[in-house]
């Protein structure tokens, strides 16, 4: 558990993607028994029953959300915002919710599997350094830069694959996200960096895959019949 603190999550579920082959937006797929999205929330809900969730979902899924909850008997405590034409907006919507004093995550829906080690690395990391901590693994792929000329190799030891949850003081980015959608912002930690917070890396999982394409689900759904999750 995390130290006696206001303690919240946003899972951003505000986008559409259907890369996942489904007709459904991919947090909606089921993963062994149960839609995606709670298995999200449970990872969240067993690493501290305390902390307070907020889910962003699209636009016109909130009877469907409904409608799941009941058909599988979901009870654990959320609140619910809307999210909006990107991810930023739908962040921005979340933290609507939130109050300045808490230490607050945003995670993404479609990373299932955060094990409880992540999480609680994040947010100590946060809370005791005031800053935004996010989690990272190596990249074990070789890499390339495109350039005018063709392409170059990259050092792969200074890169680093982020994760989610990344988290941050709220009143901090609340601040931060007061600003015009931008390109450049391709996660949370780019916003809070615009914003001069500081960003420490703790490190991640590979287990903590996301969810995005047809094979992902397939792998999803290989780790939860071999019970092979992280902790």
């Amino acid at each position: 558990m995390i130290p006696e603190k206001k303690y919240s999550v946003i899972i951003v579920a505000g986008g559409k993607g259907l890369r996942a082959g489904s007709d459904l937006p991919k947090q909606f797929c089921t993963i062994g028994a149960k839609p995606m999205l709670m298995h999200t929330i449970e990872a969240f809900y067993r690493f501290d029953y305390r902390l307070r969730i907020v889910l962003v979902l699209p636009v016109g899924y909130t009877l469907l959300w409904e409608e799941l909850c009941a058909q599988y008997r979901f009870s654990i405590a959320h609140e619910v915002a809307i999210g909006g034409d990107s991810r930023f907006q739908s962040v921005k919507n979340g933290l609507e919710l939130i109050s300045e004093e808490e230490t607050v995550g945003i995670h993404d829906a479609a990373r299932p599997f955060v094990s409880g080690s992540v999480i609680g690395r994040c947010y100590e990391t946060a809370f005791e350094h005031d800053c935004g901590a996010i989690p990272v693994i190596d990249e074990p792929n070789s890499v390339r830069r495109l350039t005018a000329g063709g392409s170059e190799p990259v050092n792969r030891a200074a890169l680093k694959i982020v994760q989610t949850p990344q988290v941050f003081p709220a009143e901090r980015l609340k601040q931060a996200y007061q600003v015009p959608d931008d390109p450049s912002f391709t996660d949370d930690a780019s916003v809070a960096e615009r914003a001069g917070i500081k960003i420490r890396l703790v490190p991640g999982d590979e287990r903590n895959i996301k969810i995005t394409s047809s094979f992902d689900l397939e792998i999803a759904n290989y780790l939860k019949r071999k019970g092979d999750e992280p902790v």
